[in-house]
């Protein structure tokens, strides 16, 4: 699947939308990516995942990890792919934790996988839960990536979509965002 694909994909699902919006990174942005309206139909987030599941083959991943909530659909589904376990990170008392009785193991091989990425705060605090549970991250996943490859992980990234999407600071919006209503379809 090529970026331009997976872009039409969202297009078509009205996924991609339009206006003024503020990002969990509190940054303003034209664009949003509201990826549960692409990953509500099912052969959609079939075609999301095995187009992952397909670049990070030969990655030996053991087991598919993604923050809850908007990893889990897609993550769920990569795991899916590769024929391997899927847990999840929730947020207990303002941070993610792995709950529910999930365990990594000493030297497990892991792969991070997360609906869209700007800053890359969720899959930080993802990465972190593994280090300190010794386990091994092979890589970092998502569908769309808004830095347009330019944020670095410190693990080997793969994404569907890549975007420069720009994105502003609060008190450096342009006159046109300024002069429009934000809003916060994403996640609080």
């Amino acid at each position: 699947m090529t970026n331009a694909e997976a872009l039409d994909l969202f297009r078509q699902t009205g996924a991609l939308l339009e206006g003024h919006f503020v990002l969990r990174s509190g940054l303003h942005s034209r664009q949003f990516f509201q990826c549960a309206l692409a990953l509500q139909q099912m052969p959609i987030v079939e075609k999301f995942g095995a187009a992952i599941a397909q670049r990070v083959a030969g990655l030996q991943v053991q087991t598919v990890i993604s923050p809850a909530m908007g990893g889990l659909v897609i993550g769920q589904e990569v795991a899916r792919q590769l024929g391997c376990r899927f847990i999840f990170a929730e947020k207990e008392e303002g941070k993610l934790v792995l709950r529910r009785g999930f365990k990594i193991a000493p030297g497990e091989r892991l792969l991070i996988v997360e609906d869209v990425v700007t800053k890359g705060g969720r899959v930080q605090e993802t990465l972190e839960i593994v280090r300190q549970l010794q386990g091994s991250t092979v890589a970092v996943a998502m569908l769309v990536d808004r830095s347009d490859g330019t944020l670095d992980l410190g693990v080997q990234t793969v994404s569907l979509i890549r975007l420069n999407v720009e994105t502003f600071a609060p008190d450096q919006l342009p006159a046109d965002l300024a002069a429009t209503p934000a809003t916060k379809p994403g996640s609080k």
